[in-house]
């Protein structure tokens, strides 16, 4: 019987253990928080996005380059599969706008509860507050690992240890450092899914308001670059929310190449210049005698009207029907283009999925072993792969998990032909 580490109890991690104790091994994950999963709790907001409902080829169009590594996994641990098994633990799950599956209870708690105590009838032994200090490696194989000092000795490793954002969740980047040392490139790490942060002062109040159904325009040194719609949420430093998450990914390249990147917010998106005028004028003709901040609340979130007040200079005591035609013209354009510098984003502690990581050419996508050192396996976001927002993550590091723990606990393999 095969012995089997695996490294961090994580989406990723407790897949391959689980994975790999039902195919015949001898399995420990070992995690160095006090407890398991911590990440999955802090998903979705606290729901759990575990995966996306769509068809395989635009499901792997939502991931940077390097998606197309995911291929192989993904043939042997899909949507399908994923759901199939959650749904066979009985976890209740439900299908959301954009194909956004979730736990039907919202609580991502759920999801984790339901993780481990199917890992327990798999037989992998699970151990907390156990940190990992180093791999061993002899003649090119994994031999064991550093705990406490001591080795413990094993045949194979699976490392799932997470990326660099959210360290309070345990994804601190060991990963890295004990790849690096095994001889693996390790892809500069950045952030991705990340917030950005606005220059401009008065934007700053408008944290915690959210827009549904808001149109995008990107532009970097002034040229448009991207368009897309969908919702937009402010913070206390800046601006994010699902549509600008799935962005910022190349927002952040362009920032760090020097470049300068303006968000651009159609507020209006189902009205052309011509209807959103005749709007306007009807209002404010139709209640000519009320101030203009009242007029605007049918068009705006009480909390960004004083913004736009304020950006356009125009007093909102001011009554609506001596609102001048100017003024009407520079209300009609904000409303199109209420547009925002990006002056940075914020650290990689805080995004949602680190970008960079594992070089993926030094990994079979077969079967998630390194090509360096044999008995050497990977899972998760230490590898350098990162998906947009809506659930993609999430079914990466299962399948990924999946295949690295089946893998790990199958018959030796032979190597590679050169």
């Amino acid at each position: 019987m095969k012995t089997i580490i695996v490294i961090g109890g994580g989406a990723s991690g407790i897949m391959a253990a689980g994975q790999a104790a039902l195919a015949g091994a001898n399995v420990l994950l070992l995690e160095k928080m006090k407890e398991p999963g911590k990440k999955i709790l802090i998903s979705g907001q606290g729901r759990c996005n575990i995966t996306n409902n769509s068809e395989l080829h635009d499901f792997l169009s939502h991931f940077n380059p390097n998606g197309r590594f995911l291929h192989q996994p993904f043939s042997r641990f899909f949507v399908p599969q994923l759901m199939a098994f959650f749904e066979e633990l009985g976890l209740q799950l439900i299908t959301e706008r954009g194909g956004r599956v979730f736990p039907k209870s919202g609580r991502a708690r759920d999801v984790l509860d339901t993780l481990l105590h199917w890992l327990t009838k798999t037989g992998a032994r699970l151990q907390c507050s156990q940190p990992v200090e180093d791999l061993v490696i002899t003649e090119g194989r994994i031999a064991g690992v550093m705990r406490n000092g001591k080795k413990l000795a094993c045949d194979a490793v699976v490392l799932a240890t997470g990326g660099s954002s959210y360290p309070t969740t345990g994804s601190s980047g060991d990963g890295f450092h004990f790849a690096k040392k095994a001889g693996h490139t390790i892809m500069p790490l950045k952030p991705a899914l990340i917030p950005l942060i606005t220059r401009e002062p008065c934007l700053h109040q408008l944290g915690g308001l959210d827009l549904r159904n808001t149109g995008i325009r990107i532009y970097v040194d002034g040229k448009r670059k991207k368009s897309d719609f969908g919702e937009v949420g402010f913070t206390r430093f800046g601006i994010g929310g699902p549509v600008i998450l799935t962005h910022s990914r190349a927002i952040v390249d362009w920032l760090q190449s020097g470049k300068q990147v303006s968000i651009s917010l159609d507020l209006k998106p189902a009205l052309d210049d011509r209807k959103l005028d005749a709007r306007l004028q009807r209002d404010f003709q139709s209640r000519s005698k009320e101030e203009l901040q009242s007029v605007l609340r049918g068009l705006l979130p009480q909390q960004l009207i004083q913004v736009c007040l304020q950006l356009l200079e125009l007093n909102g005591q001011k009554e609506a029907g001596v609102v001048s035609a100017k003024e009407r013209a520079r209300l009609r354009s904000w409303l199109k283009d209420f547009r925002m510098e990006i002056s940075g984003h914020r650290p990689l502690k805080e995004a949602i999925v680190t970008a960079g990581g594992v070089n993926v050419k030094e990994v079979d996508p077969r079967t998630m072993e390194s090509r360096l050192v044999r008995g050497l396996y990977f899972s998760g976001e230490v590898l350098d792969i990162d998906g947009d927002t809506g659930g993609y993550n999430l079914q990466a590091a299962f399948s990924t998990g999946w295949l690295a723990g089946r893998s790990a606990a199958a018959d030796e393999q032979e190597p590679e032909e050169e």
